[in-house]
């Protein structure tokens, strides 16, 4: 097992830290159980005339020991290993410097050992992440072909669509900002020298895709039957307001070339709108569904998948947590681990109201809509009523 796990974050990590450097290292993040010893390497990209001193630094000695300095042979290409021994669980960052002339300045170069308590757990976490993956990325289609099937999008609510493509593009915006954009990637470096760009290429695969497929859901609304259903006027004010901060603060990062509003602050900006939109875009839907005492028309599959997968991202944080002995990851992070638990109440509150609450119940009205309670009143897509007289 600690073969194939070894084999599996060489694969995985094996890269340079040492872009711009004369040295390239053989990972970025080297994971070692405790107890045990790892290693990484050091490779020259230049020829040396001499041999060169490299001087090793540790941030935290009582998370892994290493040597303090290693010679880097002259007119050799060949790799030099460094061996780092556990100590106790936790991440330390290993840094260097040396006085070559032929090496340059090393000082950005860095290491990151982590120390966990189990390397089989490590695989584990990276299935879990997997599996969450997959389940959010496939509960888009219940819909869909729900929405194909019946012909119609009545008991679909079209706030919540509204709520959705905006938060998603807000994310894909983050996300694709966070992982390909350069300047935005430096800026978030110069910031957090020894942290991990957190946005992963499956990331920005979900995001688009979720992107994609919920444009989809929305164009079904156009050609299939939806009754008198449309995005509230509450909704458009609150997604109004939304779109216009987000241009106001584009208009200021660009104004100000970036000394106002930092175009890192620019992007983290849609993470926040991301977050806000998760924290109402169910509740809209739930009441639809109250309304009609039914959840026709709004597929239980999706909420399914949706809960299995929140399941899952709420279970690959407290193993990472117990791995690295980390808790502060999740409870340190409230925001995070408060929108995971929120969702989840929310589909919770979905297969009650499917299963328990209107169970096999067609709509309150024999449309699949919900009817004119009074003359000349009509309902918009979350139940409220207007146009009332």
């Amino acid at each position: 097992m600690e073969k194939i796990f070894t084999l599996i974050i060489t694969i995985a990590l094996a890269g340079s830290l040492g872009n711009g450097y004369n040295v390239t290292t053989g990972t970025e993040k080297l994971i070692v159980e405790i107890g045990k010893n790892g290693s990484f390497t050091i490779t020259p990209k230049v020829d040396l005339q001499e041999t060169a001193q490299i001087e090793l630094f540790n941030d935290k000695y009582e998370i892994a020991s290493i040597p303090s300095e290693v010679d880097i042979p002259s007119n050799s290409s060949s790799p030099v290993s460094i061996t780092v021994s556990s100590l106790s669980v936790g991440v330390c960052h290993i840094s260097m410097n040396t006085t070559s002339s032929e090496l340059g300045d090393l000082s950005g170069l860095f290491v990151e050992v982590n120390v966990v308590q189990s390397s089989a757990l490590s695989i584990v976490v990276i299935v879990v992440g997997w599996i969450y993956f997959l389940a959010w990325s496939v509960s888009f289609y219940p819909q869909v072909i729900l929405n194909i099937k019946r012909k119609s999008v009545i008991g679909l609510n079209f706030d919540f669509l509204a709520y959705n493509i905006t938060g998603f593009v807000a994310y894909g915006v983050f996300n694709v900002g966070m992982y390909w954009i350069e300047p935005i990637k430096d800026a978030y470096k110069a910031k957090n020298p020894y942290g991990v760009n957190p946005v992963l290429l499956n990331d920005v695969i979900f995001t688009l895709h979720a992107v994609l497929i919920t444009a989809i859901t929305i164009f079904q609304c156009f050609i299939y039957e939806r009754g008198r259903q449309r995005v509230s006027i509450i909704s458009r004010v609150i997604l109004a307001g939304m779109w216009l901060f987000a241009l106001i603060t584009l208009i200021i990062t660009a104004a100000s070339s970036g000394s106002v509003i930092t175009w890192l602050e620019f992007i983290y900006y849609f993470s926040y709108i991301k977050l806000g939109v998760t924290l109402i875009k169910y509740i809209p839907q739930v009441y639809m569904n109250y309304r009609r005492k039914s959840t026709e028309g709004w597929s239980i599959g999706n909420v399914l998948l949706d809960s299995t997968g929140g399941s899952f991202s709420l279970l690959q944080m407290f193993l990472i947590s117990y791995n690295n002995n980390d808790w502060a990851s999740i409870f340190g992070d409230p925001t995070k681990f408060g929108l995971g638990v929120f969702s989840i109440a929310f589909d919770i509150i979905f297969i009650i109201q499917h299963y328990v609450l209107y169970r096999d119940q067609a709509p309150s009205d024999s449309s699949g809509e919900n009817k004119p309670l009074m003359k000349n009143e009509e309902y918009t897509s979350s139940g409220s009523i207007i146009n009332a007289q």
